[in-house]
């Protein structure tokens, strides 16, 4: 909710209001593992029988980073409200953010892939992931977000960041809590730890984030660090999920 200090400027700030859905990833105990069709970080990918499993450049059998299941999720328009997406990441090179896979599963009946007996643990030792989680889902709202550039707003003549030094500390804190968009979501606005990815080709400017994961105890992405999936708005709308990109910066 915006602070009520924020007055003249809370009708500008409602236009910025995006739902998203927040998630929490909870590291997998002993005992048996996800499903193969569960949210998750890490483990065993739901891959329909005749799916090729993919591979990076070096001809390495790529790791699953997220799955989302979105039929556990909330519904959250023009995300989809069922369906598996999956991004994979290169074992050893996920960090050049440019070998990387990304699929939708619209149908999650079909018969499942059980044999990952290629994957040997030691596949696991340069992720930025450090255990299996479980995700779960809650539908949240937010009114801006600092680092994103699609955020904006004009503070009689002064960006965000100016009118944040012209606040008193309470209030300053209370409005960057606002738009300080850390932590793990899917859709809302996107937290950088260097800038915007966006912002520099015209052609994304617009393009809406499917993903976030951030930096915790078990997750890792370089020095406390964010990692994306963007992808263009017509493309989320027709479902052409091969159109997202991955994107990480960290401190």
């Amino acid at each position: 909710m915006l602070p009520d200090f924020l007055g003249e400027f809370r009708p500008q700030l409602e236009q910025y209001k995006l739902d998203y859905l927040k998630l929490v990833a909870t590291p997998l105990g002993a005992g048996a593992p996800t499903a193969l069709t569960q949210s998750k970080l890490l483990g065993q990918p739901y891959l329909p029988v005749g799916t090729p499993y993919p591979h990076d450049e070096l001809g390495q059998p790529m790791i699953l980073l997220a799955q989302l299941n979105f039929a556990e999720a909330p519904a959250l328009p023009p995300y989809p409200t069922a369906g598996i997406l999956q991004l994979f990441v290169s074992p050893t090179q996920w960090y050049d953010m440019d070998d990387y896979s990304v699929l939708f599963h619209p149908d999650t009946s079909a018969e499942a892939q059980t044999d990952f007996n290629f994957l040997p643990p030691d596949l696991y030792a340069d992720s930025p992931i450090s255990a299996e989680h479980t995700l779960s889902f809650s539908l949240a709202t937010e009114y801006g977000g600092a680092e994103d550039c699609r955020f904006q707003p004009d503070f009689g003549g002064k960006d965000y960041y100016e009118y944040l030094k012209t606040l008193p500390k309470e209030q300053e804190e209370a409005l960057d809590r606002c738009c300080y968009n850390v932590g793990h979501k899917v859709g809302g606005y996107a937290y950088f730890t260097q800038g915007d990815p966006r912002d520099a080709t015209t052609s994304r400017a617009n393009d809406v984030q499917l993903l976030q994961l951030d930096s915790d105890d078990e997750i890792m992405f370089g020095d406390s660090g964010l990692a994306h999936l963007f992808i263009n708005p017509t493309a989320l709308q027709e479902r052409r999920f091969d159109q997202a990109y991955f994107y990480w910066d960290c401190c």
